[in-house]
């Protein structure tokens, strides 16, 4: 065997054993969001990073003004939406992103949809996950769904933020 023959065969052999240490292609997620009647009014796409969750949400002909925006503890979205259960909390925290016992891992900020009634917006969202087996992954036994609020999210009543009704749901898949 030449010289080149053996540094291919070790190069080949280090890369093998490098290969399981190399990051795999992101995690991603999806969610249709729909209105009551059964529109589809939005969407939603996640991808996992390495500081928690991106979240790229997608609406049209929503009612403009602040609207809350959350991950709700199970994946159904029936009409009026509370088949979604309330906000994803593994954690067993308190509501609101200024309580002091912290936060529901679902609780984001509030969305402000322009008179248009059109918006995208990212966030990310570092206390869940897309790794299946892990407390905080929004697949888990009950799935997760991603919730528009009729009103805006105060951060500190618990449970709920005061954020009114339910106006869009979607299933994380």
């Amino acid at each position: 065997m030449t010289i080149l023959g053996r540094i291919g065969l070790g190069a080949c052999a280090a890369l093998l054993l490098v290969a399981p240490a190399l990051p795999a292609a992101a995690q991603t997620a999806a969610a249709a969001l729909k209105d009551s009647g059964g529109k589809e009014v939005g969407s939603v796409n996640l991808t996992q990073t390495r500081h928690g969750v991106l979240i790229n949400l997608s609406v049209k002909g929503l009612p403009p003004g602040e609207h809350a925006f959350h991950v709700h503890a199970v994946g159904k979205c029936e009409p009026p939406f509370t088949t979604a259960g309330g906000h994803f909390n593994p954690g067993n925290k308190k509501h609101g992103m200024l309580a002091a016992e912290g936060h529901h891992a679902g609780d984001m900020p509030n969305l402000h949809i322009p008179q248009s009634g059109d918006l995208t917006v990212e966030v990310v969202n570092a206390e869940i996950t897309l790794e299946k087996g892990k407390p905080n992954s929004v697949f888990g036994p009950n799935g997760t769904a991603i919730v528009i609020h009729a009103s805006s999210d105060d951060y500190k009543t618990d449970p709920t933020g005061e954020a009114g009704g339910r106006i869009a749901c979607g299933v994380i898949q």
